[in-house]
């Protein structure tokens, strides 16, 4: 049996506190069965307006955030993922999202493709947008895991290459901001990518009063396994590659495709 959390919190602008709530929420997920706990956007700093403390927060993935990101996961032996701000110069950041394994090594790293420059927000004017590349992937217990962020979830074509490189279990970390009608949008959204591409999807946003909320683990066939509300924790969710095999050969949707996906 193989189990992935979803944690849930409010990063704030005090990196050793937010690693504390990641250390703490880690081991309880740990203590539950978890080997795979997933952490939202900017998980290691956040303010609500990007801004020259932002510039200021962002390390390298090799800097002391990372590093404690490693310790954690080896101590605890799980797959660790959480969002961070990457130093790239001195006017703009990367937001990154980074995933350790057991081993204490960075086996992923995604940065955030699509800004949030949409509800009245600027993400671009601090965040420098990734580079298209193969997305990278790892492996988890029979899995193939890709990732997003966030503002990606809304262009489907980021989870189909995902897809189109074998990822089944897709996971999205979060800072999805909240406002008329954005939690329909996000629900919504996060299940038509698990419904589409006949994944599982474990989708990991900040705890209001900035975030909507609702994390959340949805099987491929659209069924929320877990969810949490409005409220910081974890949840924590079995999946199982023959669930996803299973659901594939009743809807086989992938194969009976015929258009493909392209970069611009």
């Amino acid at each position: 049996m193989s189990f992935v959390a979803i944690a849930q919190f409010a990063p704030g602008n005090d990196v050793p506190a937010n690693l504390a709530v990641i250390r703490s929420y880690s081991e309880n997920a740990a203590g539950r069965g978890a080997t795979l706990v997933v952490f939202p956007e900017y998980s290691s700093f956040f303010e609500p307006q990007l801004g020259a403390a932002s510039l200021a927060a962002a390390e390298a993935v090799d800097g002391p955030f990372v590093s404690s990101l490693k310790e954690i996961a080896s101590t605890l032996g799980i797959h660790l993922v959480a969002g961070m701000l990457e130093t790239m110069d001195a006017t703009h950041v990367s937001n990154t999202l980074v995933a350790v394994s057991p081993a204490g090594v960075v086996v992923a790293t995604y940065r955030k493709l699509h800004l949030y420059d949409a509800f009245g927000q600027r993400e671009s004017d601090i965040v420098r947008a990734g580079d298209i590349a193969p997305p990278q992937t790892f492996p988890w217990e029979g899995f193939t895991v890709g990732m997003q962020t966030c503002y990606d979830i809304r262009f489907p074509e980021v989870s189909r290459q995902l897809v189109d490189v074998g990822a089944d279990l897709l996971l999205v970390p979060a800072e999805w901001v909240r406002g008329p009608l954005k939690e329909h949008h996000w629900r919504t959204l996060v299940t038509a990518r698990a419904l589409e591409n006949t994944v599982y999807i474990a989708a990991a946003d900040h705890a209001p009063p900035i975030g909507a909320g609702n994390s959340m683990v949805v099987d491929p066939m659209g069924v929320e396994l877990v969810t949490i509300g409005d409220e910081a924790g974890i949840a924590v969710a079995e999946v199982t590659p023959e669930r996803v095999a299973a659901v594939r050969r009743v809807n086989p949707a992938l194969a009976l495709r015929r258009f493909g996906t392209h970069a611009l």
